[in-house]
């Protein structure tokens, strides 16, 4: 083959269109926020739970009805133009208690989670950077707790403190961290042998610096799944609590009162029962959905 000298011509560059930027970059947030909003059940349960935050924050404020008073005139009344989901079998408007038992509900489940997501956060953390003798020990502790089962210690931590919104908050605090504590110690493993935990060390970083600034920050994603997730799981401990009498005390209206109220009438009223259950059953399926959709969204394996 002949070689001619028109073969190797230098080609026309363009400068300006070599450097355009055809792809604008984003954050590793922002490409969460763009998968998670392509998730449909994790949007239908995002708008799902604000729905129920607007309602529980502002619905109890325009009712008409307070969630205590009392009216023998109208007890066990069914759905009706004044009272829109009925009355109890102490003539109380049930669409208020409802709304109202949402905000102990939502108080628990997001009190509960960010107890859960700092002593476990900072547990875990401590546990998986130290690691030998240090790590043995913390993870003894904490398989030695998760040998019963965590409902059992709350039921027994409730009994001993005695009924209350105050103590289920304290008796969730004490033992719902245990869980975040393994899957930030296992993040923290694999990531503190990393090449920037080096570099930290190299410019004279301290430890806790290093688990502050490096070693969360990058296991964010894991974290908020699981603390997404821990919200339900609180509330139907709460529920459940109220709902065997351990729970808030009366006239507050939890959804697990109410459920337990109305199971003595149920076959005789059971919209008094169905409302509340309705209302717990949404509230756990959104936060799912929305904990799905950010594992999802949050996977660096799936992004693209």
């Amino acid at each position: 083959m002949e070689y001619s000298a028109e073969m190797f011509k230098p080609i026309n560059k363009d400068i300006d269109s070599a450097e355009a930027i055809v792809r604008p970059s984003v954050t590793y947030w922002q490409d969460a926020w763009r998968r998670l909003k392509k998730n449909r059940m994790a949007m239908v349960g995002l708008w799902t739970i604000v729905a129920i935050l607007v309602i529980a924050i502002f619905g109890p404020m325009v009712s008409p009805y307070s969630y205590s008073d009392q009216n023998l005139e109208e007890q066990n009344q069914y759905c009706s133009s004044k009272h829109w989901l009925g009355t109890d079998d102490l003539g109380r408007d049930l669409l208020t208690r409802i709304m109202y038992g949402a905000r102990i509900s939502l108080t628990v489940g997001f009190l509960a989670s960010l107890l859960n997501l700092t002593v476990g956060v900072i547990y875990g953390g401590i546990s998986g950077f130290y690691g030998g003798k240090i790590d043995n020990i913390m993870m003894r502790i904490v398989e030695v707790l998760n040998a019963i089962p965590m409902l059992l210690y709350v039921i027994l931590l409730m009994v001993i403190l005695e009924p209350g919104l105050q103590n289920i908050l304290i008796a969730l605090g004490l033992v719902y961290w245990l869980g975040m504590a393994r899957i930030v110690r296992g993040q923290v493993l694999s990531l503190k042998e990393q090449d920037y935990v080096l570099a930290a060390r190299s410019i004279g970083a301290s430890n806790w610096q290093i688990i502050t600034k490096h070693l969360i920050p990058n296991a964010m994603g894991p974290i908020i799944v699981t603390a997404t997730l821990n919200i339900p799981s609180a509330i139907f401990t709460e529920a459940f609590l109220s709902f065997i009498g351990l729970g808030v005390n009366a006239p507050m209206a939890s959804w697990g009162v109410l459920a337990s109220d109305a199971l003595q009438s149920f076959r005789s009223y059971p919209w008094q029962l169905f409302f509340p259950a309705i209302a717990i059953s949404i509230t756990m399926f959104a936060f799912n959905f929305l904990g799905d959709g950010l594992r999802d969204a949050l996977d660096p394996k799936q992004r693209k």
